[in-house]
């Protein structure tokens, strides 16, 4: 049982209980000749309701916090990374059934997304959508081709990680650049063999996604693409970080 399910049900049980108590209990207490007392469980679910619904809202329909268990996506991402999640930018789900009511957008290419894993959605990924529907993507000798044109890597030195980190120093630091301008940092790790993907094309209500550290992730190259349905939302800011101790550097940071 997921937390988010959790919630939805203490939502609703504090909320009958409430109302069945304005409803019918309350009366039946200044109806009666002796004084009652309000039962404690009336009590905690008049205190709990508006905290369960609160928190539903947010999490749901607005924002959601994650934690960052891997190193996929270093150097955007660190082990550690507490984000923030935009969860309207691709439309308003409902809560646990997932299902997309209130389409307001969808994700574009740069975009460092949650979603739910294809071959496990209970377990949540996050990744940077590179293809959107119509795309042919191609991913060889480490150059990721979007449309039959390589992206432009410009050169950054060699990566130097701290912490959890330090295990990709030596790696080859990049910027690679969009079409659209849109630029952001990934990793090369020139010890391991890539994996070559050849003129995969991204159909409707699906998005081709992969880490920034490109020799070190799982993503679309592997397991394939993600369908829209799976989209929870986008990641838009790092609120703390807590590897090997708290990293104040990376507190309020914004994700390319």
């Amino acid at each position: 049982m997921n937390f988010e399910l959790i919630l939805v049900l203490a939502t609703v049980i504090t909320g009958v209980l409430v109302l069945l108590d304005r409803m019918v209990w309350k009366k039946k207490r200044e109806q009666s000749a002796v004084t009652q007392n309000v039962p404690v469980l009336i009590e905690y679910a008049r205190s709990l309701f508006p905290v369960f619904l609160i928190v539903l809202v947010l999490r749901s329909f607005i924002i959601e916090p994650f934690r960052i268990p891997s190193g996929s996506m270093y150097p955007t991402l660190e082990i550690g990374d507490f984000i923030v999640v935009n969860k309207y930018s691709y439309g308003v789900r409902l809560p646990v059934l997932q299902s997309r009511v209130i389409p307001l957008g969808n994700p574009e290419r740069g975009d460092v997304a949650v979603f739910r894993y294809p071959l496990d959605p209970n377990v949540d990924y996050i990744k940077r959508i590179i293809g959107v529907p119509g795309d042919r993507i191609a991913y060889i000798d480490k150059v990721l081709y979007l449309n039959g044109e390589p992206l432009p890597q410009e050169p950054l030195g060699r990566y130097i990680g701290l912490n959890s980190g330090s295990v990709m120093t030596g790696a080859r630091h990049l910027r690679e650049t969009l079409p659209d301008g849109r630029s952001y940092e990934i990793l090369i790790d020139q010890d391991r063999r890539g994996m070559n993907i050849y003129d995969v094309v991204v159909p409707e209500g699906y998005y081709f996604a992969i880490g920034d550290n490109r020799d070190h992730s799982a993503d679309s190259r592997s397991w394939g693409l993600v369908s829209e349905e799976f989209l929870k939302g986008r990641a838009f800011a790092i609120w703390m970080n807590w590897d090997q101790g708290l990293q104040w550097s990376r507190i309020g940071r914004g994700i390319e």
